[in-house]
């Protein structure tokens, strides 16, 4: 077949598709304006949605020098370093908005249990999880939060309640580094302060006791120094332990602080080795080795809990300072009102994809047909037809 023959056999199969839609034009057109008609009655019955936004700026969380404050404070075992981890998205507030604590609120507020028709508090939760719409834009931090609703009014009030109610959740969380240092402290302090009044009463009872009533200055300066460096070790190791989440092991301050740290601990054991046998003279002889050893240790270990107290009330304090500057606080952009256009149905939309669903539905049961009625000319092909039609009925088999 030479190059004539191919475009004029194309010419003549693109005519017989032409030929087909124009023969079958009725069925085409039937088709398509029964789509389009039925979709727009089905689009006017349909509810209109509507949608209240409402834009919010949250300030940044973060900020404050907590490893540089964390350093001078013993080393407790309770605090998670990973909880005071400095949070700069807005996702925070995202998962907040989508909380089912705020959802409960939102629930009640608006009675959405029997305004949804619902019988359980879960089914509430979802219907409203996907009536609510939450974005953000990255570059300038503005978080979105729309609703959508039946009532323009009520979607506008129920937007600007999530607004309300994710204040009072964060007010009632310590979402800031600040606070959660604060929150640490004020359990450390709260520890400490019974670790203290229980090393006084201890050490009142022993003098009481043994009639030891104080101890030479040579050897209390020794009894101090030695308090006060357990308590400076206490906070190296703390510092330590910050600085390794965000330093490599070769880093030079990294090593720097474990050279502080190794140095801290030899002066302790010189101290510790010099003060061990520099009995009191004031102590009852007689009893000098076991009371002058007691005795030591019970004013060292006051000391040390005076001066541990006494480093975590100022850090308390500096958080208290920080958590009033790191203060969140969310600014309403744009309050949300009762909007004036529907967001669904999107009748012109479902209107076109109708019509175009249906003219191309149409147009392949036109050429369906068509070829079903060219097949049936054929005796062959007729055999086929009617073949296929008894394997498509279901006749009962004879007994």
């Amino acid at each position: 077949m030479n190059e004539k023959d191919t475009k004029d056999t194309d010419e003549i199969n693109l005519l017989d598709l032409i030929v087909v839609i124009l023969k079958r034009k009725k069925l085409i057109l039937g088709i398509t304006l029964a789509a389009a008609s039925i979709t727009a009655l089905i689009s006017l019955v349909i509810p209109p949605v509507y949608r209240a936004e409402t834009r919010i700026l949250p300030s940044k969380l973060g900020g404050s020098s907590a490893i540089g404050l964390l350093s001078q404070i013993s080393g407790m075992s309770d605090l998670s370093f990973g909880a005071l981890g400095i949070k700069t998205t807005e996702d925070l507030y995202i998962g907040m908005l989508k909380s089912r604590t705020i959802a409960d609120r939102i629930i009640d507020r608006f009675d959405l249990m029997k305004l949804y028709d619902t019988e359980s508090r879960e089914d509430a939760r979802n219907i409203l999880g996907s009536a609510l719409k939450v974005s953000t834009d990255k570059k300038s931090g503005i978080i979105t939060i729309g609703i959508e609703d039946k009532d323009p009014k009520r979607a506008a009030e129920m937007a600007n309640a999530f607004v309300e109610e994710l204040k009072n959740l964060t007010k009632g969380l310590a979402i800031t580094e600040a606070s959660q240092r604060r929150l640490f402290f004020e359990e450390q302090l709260k520890e400490v302060r019974e670790a203290l009044a229980k090393a006084e009463e201890d050490f009142r009872s022993f003098q009481e006791r043994t009639g030891a009533l104080e101890v030479k200055e040579q050897a209390k300066a020794v009894i101090e120094s030695i308090a006060n460096l357990r308590a400076q070790i206490a906070a190296k190791e703390v510092q330590l332990k910050v600085m390794r989440t965000y330093l490599t092991p070769n880093n030079p301050e990294l090593k720097k602080a474990e050279e502080e740290l190794k140095a801290l601990r030899a002066e302790l054991s010189k101290l510790e080795a010099s003060g061990a046998n520099s009995p009191d003279p004031l102590i009852p002889t007689g009893k000098v080795p076991k009371v002058s050893t007691e005795y030591a240790r019970k004013l060292r270990e006051l000391k040390y809990y005076e001066t541990l107290y006494e480093l975590l009330s100022k850090q308390y304090e500096i958080a208290r300072l920080d958590e009033s500057k790191d203060a969140v606080l969310i600014q309403v952009i744009d309050k949300a009102i009762p909007p004036e256009k529907r967001v669904k149905p999107k009748r012109k939309l479902m209107v076109a994809v109708a019509t175009l669903t249906g003219f191309f539905t149409s147009v392949l049961l036109a050429f369906f047909i068509e070829y079903i009625q060219n097949a049936s000319r054929s005796p062959e092909n007729r055999e086929r037809i009617e073949a296929i039609k008894s394997y498509m009925t279901f006749r009962q088999r004879k007994v």
